[in-house]
């Protein structure tokens, strides 16, 4: 995909969070091994433990910075931290000073409850994920000379035979350090001797591939520096956060800590995280109704004061309409609602440590992931075993298996791949017909190796040679084609090259397999000489395959309305090959280098219509992040790598696997301690399912409050007196809030699960502005009624009209739960939870209750006439149809209910 390029002054510079490689580091590859010790004051054998402690002293502990969760006193407050709970506990003080006790326990308890529900939830997540980096090797083998009880003072300290483990933190430049195959690299060092060594970077570059490591020659140092190689790409040097796969080697502790490239990259993300479409959303809701409810209030207690005259009276009420208002549950229901959600989670092996991740999860449109260790298995899998002419040859395999098999260095992935595949009767029978007779190792020079093996009672040998395609082809001057040996002729030659490349094009990890038979030659040993003359038989080759959970997760997140994205550090043949593998079309590729010159609105156009992104460095993926959110999108990032944090933390929502490196963990929201991948379609539909039960509320609870300012401005107006007194005003809006505890439970109509769901803040004031009205229509039908027919309409017959108001305003406002919480028809296409239900009919039975009750004799309601009731079923059952047509206009006008 070609991109122009922008002129330097328009590029956004992309330093930010991308790790940087120490200048002594990159020094010591340059020079010889005795240079480089010298230079660090160390020796072959370490350091004394009591220079070590000197070092330590001045260079401090070998700990990268991270974010370590803060004091439980400081989560708990921040749980509070909600700009509703401030308009809330305002709210509170004011009831205090007006001597409305009630209504300030109420409110209180609601702020209380949601604040403690969220530190609780977030706490118990957090500590769950420190167990999880409790969990990781803490320990390296290194050198340290010590004095033998034998040893004379002054004599030079002995070695140690096996060296000690040492915790992580305590190594020091200059120490000397042993790694070997499961060994996570400590620091940034210095190779000084390498046996077979083979490391996996992924966590750094994103390449699926492990890399060949060893104490190469200064000057091939230079030379690969000179021809642009990055310093992670140099042989002599590894880096701390890095896996050794296999071989074993010694090295010197360079740098530790903060200043390693691991360590420069982590203190790029400590600090502020980024603003979630989750908090975008929640407060601009809040804001939207507080300011709402700053308006409407003091219109309330103008109007009321001014046409009764008792403006203490009308300064209660107002008070009491702000509380009536405000849908003090907000904060509750959209916490019990993620809380749910979490405890949901937790029970398929996820853990949340952000509880807004899982709505985020429901809001995401675009999934970004890396591949390595996400999309694929993170292990080397042997795909296909071909002849030179690209069929599939079993004696290629054979040849390939007994190579495997019989040499005696440390087996690499490609070696172990080979041998997990060998589980047929013939091959393990094949072993055992052969003997081994000698094996020419494995260098970096030569990359490739050979064993010699003579079949049992045959007087022949057998030179089977396996490694680069290039360097086993070059020792060759025959092919196997069919059953026959031919001279290895320019057109041969070509052919197979050409299957080699595309091979290679394909994404595929490609050896040679080459053969020589001779007579059997007693007692000589063989050598690098005997590997000419060799029979190319085919090629063998490799693959980190993709998860089995990939494909079929990628295709229901695509049923979804969620595009998946793949940005990885890896080339383009193999990221090709793996996209293809998981049913995920790549017309177009952007490369990090790309990415680098353009600038931030043609990065955001190339964003939105490309798939993948191949070579990309942290930054780069943390800005493709940015530049989608820009676009409108709700971004996931699913990584587990160290290259992966700045995107965890840039995304909407970070997702990374419990086997993850300690700083992608820190830096996701949510956390997967198995790696199936179709965790996170349940993940987007339970997100959707929370969504879709916290905006049930707001809607209601907005709409109805609207409805309910325009019914009592009219009766202000009106009436000769309040329509309802402020208790009454709470008493209703406490009873009314116990009927919503239930929504968290509620079940949500499948066809709202298919889309990603977001917050939609001019929505919500069409929706208040349009349904609202409806219950004022039958608030002033009810005042009618009451002040016609009943004739309720003196003060000395206040109480009867209010009683009256109470009932009706009570049921008609439970009622519309389920006229909201469903597009469809509700009751007959669509029912509630039972939990729902049964607390709504709860509700309702004892609003119409409290009038009969001593209680509400206490507040100044009496019983109503049963002459009442029908009046009251008509105008219930009138809501509910104009309701319902109302909402049928609204989705057809506007094309969204909830």
């Amino acid at each position: 995909m070609s991109t122009p390029v922008a002129p330097p002054a328009a590029r956004r510079p992309t330093t930010e969070a991308r790790g940087s490689i120490a200048p002594v580091l990159r020094g010591t590859a340059t020079r010889a091994v005795p240079d480089v010790l010298t230079a660090l004051n160390s020796t072959p054998d370490g350091i004394s433990r009591a220079e070590a402690e000197v070092r330590r002293e001045q260079e401090g502990p070998n700990e990268i910075a991270s974010e370590k969760s803060p004091h439980w006193s400081v989560q708990l407050l921040r749980a509070f931290n909600v700009p509703f709970n401030y308009l809330l506990m305002v709210l509170a003080l004011v009831a205090i000073v007006t001597d409305d006790d009630r209504a300030a326990v109420v409110i209180s308890v609601m702020v209380g409850l949601s604040g403690t529900l969220r530190f609780w939830q977030e706490f118990r997540s957090n500590r769950a994920a420190e167990k999880l980096r409790a969990m990781v090797r803490t320990t390296a083998t290194v050198c340290r000379p010590f004095l033998a009880p034998n040893t004379e003072p002054g004599a030079p300290p002995a070695p140690t035979s096996d060296g000690e483990e040492v915790p992580l933190r305590d190594l020091v430049p200059g120490d000397v350090i042993r790694l070997s195959a499961g060994d996570l690299v400590p620091a940034d060092v210095r190779l000084l001797s390498a046996k077979d060594l083979f490391v996996s970077q992924a966590a750094l570059t994103g390449e699926s591939m492990q890399v060949e490591k060893a104490d190469v020659p200064p000057a091939e140092a230079e030379r690969l520096l000179a021809g642009g190689a990055a310093p992670l790409e140099l042989p002599s040097l590894c880096f701390m956060g890095t896996t050794v796969v296999s071989g074993t080697a010694h090295a010197a502790v360079v740098v530790t800590g903060d200043r390693t490239y691991l360590g420069s990259l982590a203190r790029q993300l400590t600090g502020q995280r980024v603003v979630t479409a989750f908090d975008k959303g929640v407060r601009s809701v809040s804001w939207l109704l507080i300011r709402f409810i700053f308006v409407m209030a003091p219109v309330v207690f103008l109007l009321n004061g001014l046409t009764k005259g008792d403006w203490y009276e009308a300064f209660l009420f107002a008070v009491a309409i702000a509380v009536g208002l405000t849908p003090e549950m907000l904060p509750m229901i959209v916490t019990a609602n993620l809380a749910r959600g979490a405890v949901a989670m937790s029970r398929r092996k996820v853990i949340v440590k952000k509880l807004p991740a899982i709505q985020n999860l429901g809001a995401m449109d675009v999934l970004c992931t890396d591949k390595t260790g996400t999309l694929t298995q993170d292990k080397v899998v042997l795909i296909r075993h071909l002849d030179v002419d690209g069929n599939t040859s079993q004696g290629v395999f054979e040849y390939g298996f007994l190579n495997s098999h019989f040499q005696t260095g440390l087996k690499n992935l490609l070696d172990r791949a080979v041998l997990e595949r060998a589980n047929e009767k013939k091959v393990q029978e094949l072993a055992r017909r052969f003997q081994k007779y000698d094996e020419v190792p494995f260098d970096f020079q030569r990359r490739r190796m050979s064993v010699v093996v003579n079949e049992a009672h045959k007087d022949r040998d057998f030179l089977i040679c396996k490694g680069a395609a290039e360097e086993v082809l070059g020792a060759c001057t025959h092919a196997r084609v069919g059953d026959h040996d031919v001279p290895l002729t320019d057109a041969v030659r070509g052919r197979a090259q050409a299957l080699q490349a595309q091979m290679n094009r394909d994404g595929l990890r490609v050896i040679a397999v080459a053969v020589k038979q001779v007579p059997a030659q007693g007692s000589k040993q063989y050598g690098v000489a005997d590997e000419a003359d060799l029979t190319l038989i085919g090629f063998m080759t490799f693959l980190d395959p993709p998860k089995e959970s990939a494909a079929p997760a990628i295709a229901a997140l695509a049923r979804h309305g969620v595009a998946v994205k793949i940005l990885t550090g890896d080339n383009e043949p193999v990221t090709r090959k793996v996209c293809k593998e998981v049913g995920l079309s790549a017309p177009s590729v952007l490369l990090g280098p790309q990415v680098e010159q353009m600038t931030d609105p043609e990065l955001e156009r190339a964003a939105e219509e490309t798939v993948l992104f191949v070579k990309l460095n942290p930054a780069q993926k943390a800005r493709i992040i940015a530049a989608l959110k820009r676009r409108g999108h709700t971004v996931g990032f699913l990584g587990d790598g160290i290259n992966d944090a700045p995107a965890l933390r840039e995304a909407d929502v970070g997702v990374s696997v419990d086997t993850g490196a300690d700083i992608a963990r820190e830096s996701a929201d949510i956390i997967l301690l198995e790696k199936s991948l179709m965790v996170l379609e349940a993940g987007v539909l339970l997100g959707r399912q929370t969504h879709g039960n916290t905006i049930k509320y707001i809607k209601m609870a907005a709409s109805s409050n609207f409805g309910n300012v325009f019914s009592v401005l009219a009766a202000s107006v009106w009436l000769p007196f309040l329509p309802m007194l402020a208790i009454h005003l709470l008493i209703q809006n406490l009873l009314y809030d116990v009927s919503q505890i239930g929504i968290p439970f509620d079940r949500t109509d499948p066809e709202y699960l298919e889309t990603p769901r977001k917050w939609q803040i001019d929505d919500l004031g069409r929706f208040m502005i349009t349904i609202g009205p409806i219950s004022s229509v039958f608030d002033l039908t009810t005042f009618a009624v009451m002040y016609y027919v009943f004739r309720a309409n003196a003060p000395d017959q206040q109480a009867l009209f209010q009683s009256a108001w109470f009932v009706e305003g009570l049921l008609s406002q439970t009622l519309i739960i389920h006229m909201i919480r469903t597009a469809k028809v509700p009751f007959v296409q669509s029912t509630a939870a039972p939990l729902l239900l049964a607390l709504t009919v709860a509700v309702m039975a004892a609003g119409v209750a409290v009038p009969f009750t001593s209680l509400g004799a206490a507040v100044g309601l009496v019983p109503l006439p049963w002459a009442y009731f029908p009046w009251l079923a008509a105008t219930l059952i009138c809501y509910c149809l104009l309701t319902q047509f109302v909402k049928r206009w609204y989705i057809r006008k506007f094309g969204t209910w909830l």
